[in-house]
């Protein structure tokens, strides 16, 4: 019988070097996880997951042959099985906890004194299984039995390092704002969240004026501005008569040109996504200020931008700033396509509801460690830590031995002002869409008859 460490040494890649052994034992004994004499323990089950998640979220037959590990694909899926959901998510925010220190004290992490982080939504796929399907539901427009389950992703970046503190599955259909309180809890007084116009709400302003969290998000499309000063609103509850076309918001005062601060009411329903009793303990109104600049960039599709946020102070956080910094937040997407297309997330493997949330814990462990060494890597390299490519950390996460010094890695061009055109260059393979489940179409193809006729998908 091989020993821990005997068995982490076989499981070769530099994951234990970042995530030492001493931490999965910690966590393992404050939830209890048996430790029965067996090959596959907890802390050797969750390496294994790691590395199967490091490889591309590889198949078990090819994740043994990496490791040379001597065990079975049933063993190893009730090992994960044994891994509760609870201890893959604490691994999550252990792993954050150890990649944070990288981040606290430099100073160039910080946006005018304060920390900064990007509120999205996105989605991830997964197989077809009825409990999926039950749980996240899938896209419109599909047959019965002709799609697969998909779940809506919340997730929460570290605005300058690029961490994922918050990556939260939901059925497809929930608004991002549904779980967006749940992002504020690992946030301190004086952090700034930053996010696209659905974040943009009262009761979103006040929850995070409540926490002593400043917020910044772009105009929701329904929310009408206007910056003539001293103009009439129509006020909170139903608008009166010769009233309809005002804003809701009462005028304060002017900070600049199309520059305002501007006192938003309690609206009278509590939206969907919010306790009722939550909702009451809200104030009845928000400071917050309005602000709208032009984007001249060549190649944006947003000409005009218009902003609302809870930085209320034009000498502290002047216009330009603050546009600055919302226009940092696409980087949420590069984030993105390194999460789901680079490592993997965008089609999960597990067949279960708990699985796929185990799963997700432990590509965000992943992807913090290779943000980790790109922040180590910046720091010898003297560039900023967004410019490391993260491909070639993930690279060197991968095939490096435990105790290996870290090479210099490539480091991207800085290029301001790119874009590209939102289009495909490779083509599809010319087959037609699933219109009818597979068994029905493989009876057709074993006698040579049409299918039963419906409605196209």
């Amino acid at each position: 019988m091989l020993s821990i460490p005997q068995a982490l040494t076989r499981i070769k890649g530099n994951v234990p070097e970042y995530l030492p052994e001493a931490t999965l034992k910690r966590l393992c004994r404050e939830l209890q996880l048996p430790f029965r004499d067996r090959l596959l323990t907890p802390v050797v089950t969750a390496h294994l997951f790691l590395r199967q998640v490091l490889e591309g979220n590889t198949p078990i037959a090819e994740l043994r042959r990496l490791t040379k590990f001597p065990f079975s694909g049933a063993a190893y899926c009730e090992a994960r099985q044994r891994l509760s959901l609870a201890f893959c998510q604490r691994l999550h925010f252990a792993a954050l906890g150890l990649c944070r220190p990288y981040s606290e004290h430099d100073r160039d992490a910080r946006w005018r004194g304060h920390r900064a982080f990007f509120l999205d939504g996105s989605s991830c796929s997964m197989p077809d299984t009825a409990e999926l399907q039950d749980e996240f539901g899938q896209p419109g427009g599909q047959a019965e039995g002709c799609g697969f389950p998909v779940a809506h992703l919340l997730v929460q970046f570290d605005a300058h390092h690029g961490y994922l503190h918050r990556a939260l599955a939901a059925p497809l259909r929930t608004h991002d704002l549904a779980h967006a309180a749940v992002t504020h809890e690992g946030l301190r007084p004086g952090d700034v969240l930053a996010g696209d116009r659905a974040f943009c709400s009262f009761a979103h302003l006040a929850l995070l004026q409540r926490r002593g969290v400043f917020g910044l998000f772009r105009a929701h499309q329904r929310l009408l501005i206007s910056f003539e000063e001293r103009r009439p609103h129509a006020g909170p509850g139903r608008a009166k008569p010769g009233q309809a076309g005002l804003p809701r918001s009462r005028w304060l005062k002017r900070l600049g040109q199309d520059d305002q601060l501007v006192e938003y009411f309690k609206p009278a329903e509590c939206p969907d996504w919010l306790d009722p009793k939550d909702y009451e303990k809200l104030p009845a109104s928000v400071v917050a200020r309005e602000l709208r600049v032009k984007v001249k960039d060549p190649g944006c599709r947003v000409k005009v931008l218009t902003l609302v946020t809870t930085l209320l102070n034009p000498r502290l956080y002047p216009k330009w700033a603050l546009a600055h910094l919302y226009g940092a937040r696409w980087g949420v997407e590069t984030n993105l396509k390194h999460l789901k297309q680079t490592l993997g997330l965008d089609v999960l493997r597990c067949r279960s509801r708990k699985g796929v949330l185990k799963e997700l814990a432990m590509f965000a462990v992943i992807y913090n460690l290779v943000r980790r060494v790109m922040t180590e890597a910046a720091r010898r390299q003297q560039v900023k830590p967004h410019r490391i490519s993260f491909a070639d950390a993930l690279r060197w996460l991968r095939a490096a031995d435990r105790g290996e010094e870290l090479p210099p890695l490539v480091v991207n061009p800085e290029r301001p002002g790119r874009h590209e055109p939102r289009v495909k260059k490779r083509r599809a393979k010319a087959y037609t869409w699933m219109t009818k489940p597979r068994a029905v179409l493989r009876e057709a193809l074993l006698h040579k008859t049409s299918p039963p006729q419906e409605d196209a998908a």
